[in-house]
């Protein structure tokens, strides 16, 4: 709350002020009719100036000070957000992938959110309630001492009560918080879910993920209430102001029957008596507010905590577009098996590199480790000569396009999709970077071209039109250096044409890695590096590593078997001759 700590305090005093001039004018009003009963036909204009005038200017405090909480949280909620947003941006990627889009967002949503509903709503409440009870207090003693004892018993009794609602608060709590957000996942799950509910189970598995949350969360709520609730109950009619308002109509009448209590006096106790209990009232209201708040604040403290990618404080740029690994050895996390053993290889400027091998070899953590997802265990990462950790971010990704089989749009324009990273590259730019990538004509045959709206996630689009998309954004990008993991995984034969096309272009004149599982796509690759659990095994070209056998020859007869692999309309249950791993799951 640092940014706006001073924001918060002006707020709480503007409301202090208010409840104090209240006061005031329940004060006023108290002497105004004792007054017209001393003295009936004498009005006492000044009283009921001072009393119209506190009364007008607490409405102002009040609405004053809920204006400046609100505006408080709005400019916390902006700070936490840009805070977040770009303290996420230096954390290494490889690590917010695995934290995953649901825990961010949720972070960043909801309890930013959070913060704002308790900044905006209770500090002015909180100040009231502090405030408003001593000074009560302090006055009720000067107009009599009895009164003052009588409502201050009230309220010590009803908080004796709410003591014992309170026993295991913060346990039971955490409890119902945690029940809470298990049914939130689950009922996420089982709407994402769907298609895969409708085919296979028809919600029986997923829904009863679903109801076993909710069961849990019921038996927590009914525990909690069962465990508190009369007590909850009975301190909260006792804090009401009606207890009190009673109490002390009782006893000052019994007072002034015995002529030792003014009516005047009285009158004012009555009418400030009741303040005080609802002034605390507030405190056990937002007492919630302030549990959920703390858990809030632990997340976004949590996710701020997330160790940064160090940044040189003096960038260096790389000479060429050359990529050299030295002894690289790499884990996930500590103690993990090594993801990437001891791994040298050079890639030199201009050149196509392939990366095969069996899935889970560390490929794709070879590609990720030159965009400085994460940083390497051990050894170095040169790209044009230089080590990535020397490098800030702009310039290494100014050096690096990555195109992903995964690809990601916004829910903007094609146009601005393609020129994401460079948006003041004009029409004529995208168009010629579309066209490069064999997107324009299906561009154009959308309903409004490249002005068409992709939808989330580019909803609207087919898989290979959206890839297309992602390969113009490189192109128009124009870095020396391309990774390529997988970028026509999921393309069908159609597609893959077009894919391979468009790729084409991109790749023309830069120093290529490339990751793939389909061989035939990497025969002419200049280099081809084969790993196998986490180790470079073999290094060549084509044929030499067929020659070679070992584990690329492995892969190639598989990739053989497969594609001579048809689907014949009689089929014998088991296929004759050795069986591809492919088909014995098919037959």
């Amino acid at each position: 709350m640092r940014p706006v700590r001073g924001q918060v305090r002006l707020a709480m005093l503007l409301s202090a002020c208010g409840a104090v001039l209240g006061m005031a004018a329940l004060a006023q009003l108290a002497w105004l009719a004792d007054s017209l009963l001393r003295a009936p036909h004498a009005w006492p204009w000044r009283l009921m100036l001072g009393a119209a005038a506190c009364t007008v200017a607490a409405y102002v405090l009040r609405l004053t000070a809920f204006q400046q909480s609100h505006f408080a949280a709005f400019r916390l909620e902006t700070v936490l957000r840009t805070e977040l947003s770009a303290h996420l941006a230096r954390v290494p990627l490889g690590q917010v992938q695995q934290l995953g889009a649901g825990a961010l967002a949720k972070v960043l949503q909801d309890d930013v959110k959070e913060l704002h509903i308790f900044i905006a709503d209770s500090t002015p409440l909180f100040a009231r309630a502090y405030a408003l009870p001593p000074l009560t207090c302090i006055v009720l003693l000067w107009l009599d001492w009895r009164l003052a004892l009588a409502a201050g018993a009230v309220l010590l009794g009803g908080f004796g009560v709410l003591s014992l609602a309170m026993r295991g608060h913060g346990d039971m709590t955490r409890q119902y918080n945690a029940a809470r957000e298990r049914v939130s996942a689950a009922v996420i799950e089982f709407v994402q879910a769907m298609p895969v509910v409708r085919s296979f189970d028809t919600g029986r598995s997923s829904f009863g993920r679903y109801q076993a949350a909710l069961d849990t969360y019921l038996e927590v709520l009914t525990r909690w209430y069962r465990g508190a609730g009369f007590s909850a109950r009975f301190s909260m009619a006792v804090l009401n102001p009606m207890p009190t308002l009673a109490l002390l109509l009782w006893l000052g009448a019994w007072l002034s029957w015995h002529d030792s209590l003014s009516f005047g006096a009285w009158l004012a106790v009555l009418l400030l008596g009741t303040g005080m209990a609802e002034a605390m009232l507030p405190l056990m209201l937002l007492n919630h507010m302030v549990e959920k708040s703390r858990l809030s604040i632990a997340r976004i403290v949590q996710l701020l905590r997330l160790p940064a990618l160090p940044m040189p404080v003096h960038s260096q740029r790389p000479a060429d577009a050359s990529v050299v690994f030295e002894n690289v050895d790499f884990s996930y996390a500590s103690g993990d098996e090594p993801a990437l053993r001891n791994i040298s290889f050079h890639a030199p400027a201009g050149s196509i590199t392939a990366l095969v091998g069996p899935s889970g070899a560390g490929k794709s953590t070879v590609a990720r480790l030159i965009g400085r997802f994460w940083d390497a265990g051990a050894g170095r990462i040169l790209v044009g000569g230089v080590d990535v950790r020397a490098m800030d971010a702009d310039t290494l990704m100014s050096h690096v396009g990555m195109v992903f089989q995964d690809t990601f749009l916004f829910a903007d324009s094609i146009a601005n999709n393609i020129r994401l990273g460079l948006p003041a590259a004009s029409l004529q730019d995208v168009q010629a970077a579309a066209r490069a990538a064999q997107a324009h004509d299906f561009i154009m045959a959308l309903p409004q071209g490249y002005e068409t709206q992709a939808g989330e996630q580019g909803l609207f689009l087919s898989g290979g039109q959206r890839q297309r998309i992602t390969i113009a954004r490189a192109i128009l990008q124009d870095r020396p250096i391309l990774v390529l993991d997988e970028a026509t995984a999921f393309a069908d034969p159609e597609n893959e044409a077009a894919l391979v096309a468009a790729l084409s272009a991109l790749m023309r004149g830069k120093t290529v890695l490339m990751v793939a599982h389909r061989l035939s796509t990497i025969c002419d690759a200049q280099q081809i590096l084969v790993f196998e659990r986490g180790q470079l095994v073999q290094t060549g070209r084509h044929a030499g590593l067929l020659a070679e056998g070992g584990v690329y020859a492995r892969l190639w007869a598989s990739h053989e078997q497969a594609q001579r692999w048809a689907l014949h309309a009689h089929a014998p249950l088991q296929p004759p001759g050795p069986a591809t791993p492919l088909q014995e799951s098919l037959f």
